[in-house]
C-alpha cells in the first residue's frame, strides 16, 4: 500500500510547483510508489496537488523513465531507478574495496588521497583520506570537479577517444591552463605511461599523480590520486609516486577482478 503524505500547507497547490519544490514534490512521488503502483488521482490526493499539476509531475518522471505508467494501474518505478540503484551499489562496493589500499597509500606518501569516478561530464569523489601534511585542498566527498584538469579526470578517459577528450576540453576551456595542442601531447603520453597528472591545472599550488582502477573486464571504473601542495611535488617526486600510485590502483583492480598481462604489471614501487 502506498504511503500517506500530505503538503505542509494541507491545501491543493492550484499554480503548480516550481524550482527546488519540484525536486522535493518528484521525491515525494517515488516514495509513494516505491510499494507498487500508484493511480494518479491518489497521487494527488496524498500529495496535496490538483490532479492536472501531479499528472504534469508524473509525466516529466515518466518521461526521464523514472516512472512507468500502466493504465487502470498508475504510476510505479521506472528502469531508470534500476540504473541508478545499480550504479550506487557499484560505487558502494568500489569505496568498500579501495578503501583500505587508499588508507595504505595516504599512510606511505604522507598525502591526501582521493578515490573519483565519471559521473556524466565531471568526476564524482567517492572518497578521501587526509594527509599527515599541514595544507589544505578544497576537496570533500560528495563533490564534482572537471574532467579535464583534474588528475583523476584525465586518469579516468585514457581509454577514450582523441575526440572524446576535444569536447571534454572545450567543456573545461572556463579554466585554460594550456592549449589543446600540449594538452593533448600531455593525454598521448599518460596513455602511454597509464598514469595522469595534475599540473597546478585545477588548483593553483595543488599538484597530484593519479592513475585509473580497471574492473573485471578491463574497463576503467575509478582512478585514484595522490595530492599535496606543490612545494611537496616536485617533477622529480611525481615521477616517484608514479609507480606507486599505480601500484595501489593495480591491487584495488584485482580485488575487482582485473586480471594483468605481464607487461601491464607496474615496475616495483
Amino acid at each position: 500500500m502506498a504511503r500517506t503524505k500530505t503538503s505542509g500547507s494541507g491545501r491543493k497547490d492550484e499554480k503548480g510547483v516550481s524550482g527546488a519544490q519540484t525536486l522535493f514534490r518528484g521525491l515525494d512521488v517515488l516514495d509513494l510508489v516505491q510499494d507498487g503502483p500508484v493511480p494518479l488521482n491518489d497521487l494527488s490526493e496524498q500529495l496535496g496537488l490538483t490532479r492536472s499539476t501531479a499528472h504534469r509531475l508524473a509525466t516529466a518522471l515518466a518521461e526521464r523513465r523514472f516512472l512507468s505508467f500502466k493504465p487502470r494501474e498508475g504510476y510505479s518505478l521506472g528502469p531508470r531507478i534500476l540504473e541508478l540503484g545499480h550504479c550506487a551499489r557499484q560505487q558502494v562496493q568500489l569505496t568498500r574495496v579501495a578503501r583500505p589500499f587508499i588508507e595504505e597509500l595516504a599512510a606511505k606518501t604522507n598525502d591526501i588521497v582521493h578515490l573519483g569516478v565519471l559521473f556524466a561530464d565531471e568526476v564524482l569523489y567517492l572518497d578521501k583520506i587526509p594527509g599527515r601534511r599541514r595544507i589544505l585542498i578544497s576537496s570533500h566527498v560528495g563533490e564534482r570537479q572537471p574532467i579535464a584538469s583534474t588528475g583523476l579526470g584525465k586518469a579516468l578517459i585514457l581509454d577514450d577517444s582523441e575526440e572524446r577528450w576535444r569536447q571534454l576540453f572545450r567543456l573545461n576551456a572556463y579554466k585554460p591552463t594550456s592549449s589543446l595542442p600540449v594538452w593533448l601531447e600531455r593525454m598521448r603520453a599518460y596513455v602511454a605511461g597509464g598514469y595522469a597528472l595534475d599540473l597546478e591545472e585545477n588548483e593553483d599550488r595543488v599538484r597530484c599523480v593519479s592513475a585509473p582502477v580497471r574492473d573485471v573486464e578491463g574497463l576503467i571504473v575509478a582512478a585514484v590520486s595522490v595530492s599535496s601542495a606543490a612545494q611537496y611535488m616536485s617533477d622529480e617526486r611525481m615521477g616517484e609516486l608514479i609507480p606507486v600510485v599505480k601500484e595501489t590502483t593495480y591491487a584495488i583492480s584485482r580485488e575487482l577482478g582485473w586480471r594483468p598481462t605481464p607487461d601491464e604489471m607496474p615496475p616495483a614501487a
